[in-house]
Parts: structure tokens; C-alpha cells; sequence
């Protein structure tokens, strides 16, 4: 995939969404929540601050992130399904 996002903008592949609780009972298709959680694909250069110094992100490809439930576009390229948004609404990395 040749897949380059521009500014602050990360590509992230979504996680699966939950197909049981805890408890083990079984959540309809259509009941799911969107995942907020996925893995770095490919990292913008960064944006420029009023100084005209640019500042990149904070993450890198590989990293596995936590980002607002409402943030991004999501894409389907190749037949994969991708979310690009800003670095800014990525919350935290995790290990």
C-alpha cells in the first residue's frame, strides 16, 4: 500500500471490535462499539507551529494507541479498512 498522510496526519488500523463481554455473552454485529484503540500504519511529516518550526508527532509506525472515539475518516484501501486522523487525537501509546 503506498498510502502517505499528509501534516500531522497518522494512519492507524483499527482494532477488532468486542464480540463478547466479559461475561462471555455474546454483542450483535449491529450493537458493537466502534474500537478506540489500533496500530500506527504510516506517520505524516509533522505541522508547523507559528514559528514556522515543524513539529512531529509523537508516534511512529508500529505503535499500538488509544485515539478519540470520534476522531478520523476511515478509509478502505485495498480492501483494508484504515482510519486517518490528526496526531492530536491520539490519546496515549500502550504497550
Amino acid at each position: 500500500m503506498s498510502l502517505k498522510p499528509l501534516g500531522d496526519r497518522v494512519i492507524v488500523k483499527q482494532d477488532e471490535a468486542e464480540t463478547a463481554t466479559a461475561s462471555g455473552i455474546l454483542i450483535a454485529s449491529n450493537a458493537q462499539e466502534k474500537p478506540q484503540r489500533g496500530k500506527v500504519i504510516s506517520v505524516g511529516e509533522g505541522k508547523l507551529d507559528n514559528n514556522g518550526n515543524l513539529i512531529k508527532p509523537q508516534v511512529k509506525p508500529g505503535d499500538s494507541v488509544i485515539y478519540s472515539k470520534y476522531g478520523g475518516t476511515e478509509v478502505k484501501i485495498d480492501g483494508e479498512e484504515l482510519l486517518i486522523l490528526r496526531a492530536d487525537d491520539i490519546y496515549a501509546v500502550y504497550e
